[in-house]
């Protein structure tokens, strides 16, 4: 009706501070030490040592920057091929292309979005050199089943776990299943410094190089341990660290991850309940994560019964409701950078069924059970 007042807009992200984080950045300032490789970067990478029991691990600017430096370590070259799902960001197959290798785009599972397993083996050809896979929303993929096909044909692993902190599969953290686990912590995620990311190295035939990618190409990192006189270039790198400042900001948000993990699946487990009855009725499709695969809650989703209705869905949410629902990902191999320089193996069916049903609903820590009430009432008067 004109005239009407709109509801105040529910956000779908809103990232949080939740400690110390102005503290320690004030601290990092003072100690007129703000570029890379500091106190901050120290704490932060022995904070995620410890969490996801890594050989090593290497603070970066994002997880794109994570991703990149694994594939230079995976040593990929013009040619060769990587498995992933096709139903990811864009980093994940990025890091793949920008070394010319091409990424092998396979389907997913209806259950949990992620990698299906069981298609893996038949996209293996003479060009394989890794796998990639990705845990959607915080759920791990099926790693005993992918580590033996991984460890049967020789192949790299690598794990994009940008949505993965303080999620595991079987108990054991995720991040630390394969060659190489790649984290973000951009505003977006659970755990945030703006933009951010790090690399945890799982096998110690690596760390020495990833040591000098991660300085420039430099043997710095050797030269402030005292093993050299002077540092020099030895091969090739980047800028991949995050500046101090950076750095503070995660450590404070690193301080209080868990309890952070334990408000966000609270929310989760709330939705899930409210929206159980719908479900049951046949009006949408809730997340099924194993129960042996244990979330973080970072994203919660609803399918909507087609495509068509999502998209009625989503109009109305937003325009009606003022709540800030969102789709997700655009299939990688129907992208136009996917079909140029990816290919797909098989029939992607279920990716781009999901693709065009899913709605993320608002999902950050300064929900209240009012805001997430609402949320729950938007989506019941929609769907009768």
């Amino acid at each position: 009706m004109d005239g009407e007042k709109k509801p105040e807009v529910l956000a779908f992200n809103v990232a949080s501070v939740l400690g110390r984080e102005l503290e320690y950045i004030e601290d990092a300032i003072k100690s007129r030490h703000i570029s890379g490789n500091g106190k901050y970067t120290n704490l932060c990478e022995e904070f995620l040592r410890n969490l996801v029991g890594s050989e090593s691990c290497f603070l970066t600017t994002s997880c794109t920057d994570a991703l990149e430096m694994a594939a230079l370590l995976a040593e990929l070259q013009p040619g060769d091929e990587v498995i992933m799902p096709s139903y990811t960001f864009t980093s994940t197959a990025n890091a793949v292309v920008l070394r010319g290798a091409v990424p092998v785009f396979i389907d997913i599972r209806r259950d949990t979005l992620n990698i299906d397993e069981s298609l893996i083996e038949q996209a293996i050809t003479p060009k394989t050199k890794a796998v990639m896979v990705v845990h959607y929303a915080g759920v791990g993929c099926e790693m005993d089943a992918i580590l033996e096909i991984t460890k049967r044909h020789n192949l790299l692993l690598i794990e994009d776990a940008a949505q993965g902190l303080h999620a595991e599969y079987k108990g054991k953290p995720l991040g630390s299943f394969g060659d190489f686990g790649a984290f973000s912590f951009h505003e977006t995620k659970n755990i945030v410094s703006g933009e951010g990311g790090a690399l945890m190295v799982n096998s110690g035939r690596f760390v020495d190089r990833a040591e000098i990618l991660w300085e420039k190409g430099t043997n710095r990192v050797s030269y402030k341990k005292g093993i050299v006189d002077k540092y020099s270039w030895v091969d090739v790198g980047s800028s991949f660290l995050p500046s101090e400042i950076t750095a503070a900001f995660l450590y404070a948000q690193c301080e209080n991850s868990k309890a952070a993990t334990e408000s966000r699946l609270s929310s989760w487990n709330f939705y899930r309940q409210a929206f159980l009855p719908m479900e049951q009725a046949g009006k949408l499709e809730l997340p099924k994560p194993p129960a042996h695969c244990h979330h973080n809650g970072h994203i919660f989703y609803i399918l909507a019964p087609s495509a068509e209705i999502r998209t009625r869905w989503l109009d109305r949410l937003i325009l009606e409701a003022g709540v800030n629902a969102v789709s997700h990902y655009v299939p990688l191999h129907s992208a136009p950078a996917g079909v140029r320089f990816g290919r797909a193996a098989g029939n992607l069916s279920v990716t781009d069924d999901v693709a065009s049903r899913l709605i993320r609903l608002p999902l950050h820590l300064r929900l209240t059970l009012k805001d997430l009430k609402r949320v729950v009432d938007s989506v019941e008067g929609l769907a009768v």
